[in-house]
């Protein structure tokens, strides 16, 4: 059995960033993941470019039981931290939206930064290890057994392994099961920045504006966001049907404006006055796609001109356009969120070190934790902060 100081499980964003970090203060570190490659999530995010961290990432773009468990590792290691180490690797790289920082080539390079960081300071990797057995001893250090019977002692044991989001690239609820394997809660989990889908009949009813995109602002349980609202095959998705995913729970309606920039009574009051002999659908295509506008007229019964409509008409009409109201039936689940909403209780972590309360020497860091972050780079933000400070202790 090899003596090590840390064994860190799962060779992810917030994994490799604690090992470093580790390794960088001498300490002996092995990083083991089931996979065949690291970092996997790191190379599908941002549409290959990475979306490694926003620029505005503060303790109110994230989500969990405890809202201010994220404050201390998000202080202590901040965006523009990381931001600095990327510049040192010399990474070109470019603001898209509301702070969203994307790599200009490839995520590729944060991978290989990652991983240059890990050689510099010594820590080794071993991809394709199945941890089979952890056995805490009475010293307080852990034995951990992988199924090929490689076995290693070691005095900090690290949790990165992630969540139950895209399952394909080798997500599991390995993490939770170490965690109650040593009496830890997990808060029930959820896949969250993820697709919502409709009913059949919906479906069925929608449909046909598959591929028909707007600027929207969707609203649930007082929560809102103003993004891009994609119509699919299955329901809705787009960045702001993503971000309410994260607050919208199975039974809820979420509001849509299909059009904040534009009061649709408004607008048609004033074409009945000026163009009565217009077909409503069109005057209402003049803020909306044509094939949405059709849709939402026709489902109103109003295919006439705009002179012969009635204004409680015209105004239920208009707010199918700026309060428009839909149940989802579900979402897409893990198979595509983007990240897992729940996870370990933080109540049995510092929020300083990510060490379990009562059982030292054992730490969670990532989206394994109960710590969901908004989409835009946040959840990689929480990965390299809560990797960092645990880092700083193992």
């Amino acid at each position: 059995m090899k003596k090590i100081d840390v064994l860190v499980i799962g060779a992810g964003a917030a994994g490799l960033m604690c090992a470093i970090e580790a390794g960088k203060r001498g300490r002996s570190v092995v990083i083991v993941d089931h996979s065949a490659k690291p970092a996997e999530k790191i190379r599908i995010s941002g549409g290959g470019r990475c979306n490694f961290t926003n620029l505005h990432a503060s303790p109110e773009n994230f989500i969990s039981q405890n809202k201010r468990f994220c404050v201390s590792a998000l202080k202590r290691y901040t965006q523009f931290d990381f931001i600095d180490l990327v510049n040192r690797h010399d990474i070109a790289w470019h603001e898209k939206t509301l702070g969203q920082l994307f790599c200009d080539e490839s995520s590729f390079q944060i991978i290989d930064m990652l991983l240059d960081e890990c050689d510099a300071a010594n820590v080794e990797l071993r991809l394709n290890t199945e941890i089979s057995n952890i056995i805490r001893r009475d010293d307080a250090g852990f034995d951990v057994t992988t199924r090929t019977g490689a076995q290693w002692t070691c005095q900090s044991l690290v949790v990165a392994c992630g969540g139950l989001s895209i399952p394909k690239i080798g997500a599991t609820g390995f993490g939770y099961q170490i965690a109650r394997q040593f009496g830890i809660d997990i808060v029930p989990t959820r896949a969250a920045l993820v697709p919502l889908t409709f009913d059949p009949d919906m479906r069925a009813d929608l449909g046909q504006l598959s591929g028909i995109s707007v600027d929207a602002i969707v609203q649930c349980h007082k929560k809102q966001f103003r993004e891009g609202l994609l119509f699919t095959h299955r329901g809705l998705s787009g960045p702001s049907i993503l971000q309410i995913s994260s607050y919208w729970d199975e039974g809820d309606a979420i509001t849509v404006n299909l059009n904040p920039e534009e009061d649709a009574f408004d607008l048609l009051k004033s074409a009945k006055a000026e163009s009565p002999k217009q077909a409503v659908h069109n005057v209402l295509s003049r803020i909306l796609p044509n094939r949405l506008a059709q849709m939402i007229t026709a489902r109103h019964g109003l295919d006439r001109p705009i002179g012969e409509t009635g204004d409680k008409a015209l105004r239920l009409l208009a707010t199918d356009v700026n309060q428009w109201s839909v149940m989802p039936q579900g979402s897409e689940g893990y198979r595509t969120a983007e990240v897992t909403l729940g996870g370990v209780d933080t109540n049995a972590l510092s929020s300083k070190t990510m060490e379990c309360r009562d059982v030292p020497g054992l730490y969670f860091i990532g989206e394994v934790v109960d710590v969901t972050g908004h989409l835009g780079g946040f959840n990689f933000q929480w990965a390299w902060s809560s990797g960092w400070s645990a880092g700083q202790v193992v």
